[in-house]
C-alpha cells in the first residue's frame, strides 16, 4: 500500500491532520497534470494551473463522505474536479463575453490533441458530449476525462482504471470518434 493510499484510507477515517500530510506528496503530480491541461486554453487564461489544483484539492479533500480505493481512484477524482472547474469557468467566461447566446462550434482536433488550444465554446460542447457517453459508456468517458482533463497517458489512465492498455487504446479512439460523431450531430440540429 502506497503512502497516498495509506492517507486516503486515514482521511476517509476521519483523521484531520491526514490531507495535510497529502498534498506534499500529491501536489507536484497534480501540478503538471493542470500545466499539461492549462496548454490547451487560449492564451490570456485567467486560471492558473496552481490555481486549478487548488480549488480541486479543496473539492476533493473538503468535501464530506469522500473516499478514496487507492491512488488511481483519487487521480481519477481529481481529473473530475478538474473537469468540473474548467466547464464552470468556461460558462462564467462565455456568459460575460457573450450575454449567454450559444454559438454551436465544429468539434476539431483541439479538443483530443495537447499541443492546441480549445475554446471555452469546444468546452462546453465536449463536456454536454461527455455526459452523453457516461450515460451509455461510463467506463470511456472515464478513460477521456482522465487522459483529456488530468493530461494522463494511455498507460497511466490504463493502471488508472484497471484495464489494460490495449483496451484503453480502444476505447480512447472508440471515444474518440463518438465525441467527434455526437458535435457533429448536435452542430445539425437547429436550436
Amino acid at each position: 500500500m502506497s503512502n497516498v493510499t495509506r492517507i486516503l484510507n486515514a482521511i476517509e477515517q476521519g483523521d484531520a491532520q491526514a490531507s495535510e500530510k497529502l498534498l506534499p506528496l500529491v501536489y507536484e503530480e497534480l501540478r503538471l497534470l493542470a500545466a499539461q491541461k492549462m496548454t490547451q486554453e487560449r492564451p490570456g487564461q485567467t486560471l492558473q494551473a496552481t490555481a486549478l489544483v487548488h480549488e480541486a484539492y479543496i473539492r476533493l479533500v473538503g468535501s464530506e463522505g469522500q473516499g478514496w480505493d487507492n491512488r488511481g481512484h483519487f487521480f481519477a477524482a481529481a481529473a473530475e474536479a478538474m473537469r468540473r472547474i474548467l466547464v464552470e469557468d468556461a460558462r462564467r467566461k462565455k456568459n460575460q463575453r457573450h450575454g449567454g447566446g450559444y454559438n454551436r462550434v465544429t468539434l476539431n482536433e483541439s479538443l483530443v490533441s495537447k499541443d492546441k488550444t480549445i475554446s471555452p465554446d469546444d468546452l462546453l460542447t465536449l463536456n454536454e458530449a461527455l455526459e452523453k457517453l457516461e450515460s451509455e459508456d461510463k467506463t470511456k468517458a472515464e478513460l477521456v476525462k482522465l487522459r483529456f482533463f488530468a493530461g494522463l497517458t494511455g498507460e497511466q489512465a490504463a493502471k488508472a482504471l484497471g484495464i489494460s492498455q490495449a483496451t484503453a487504446e480502444r476505447y480512447w479512439a472508440y471515444a474518440r470518434s463518438w465525441l467527434r460523431i455526437e458535435v457533429a450531430g448536435e452542430e445539425k440540429k437547429p436550436d
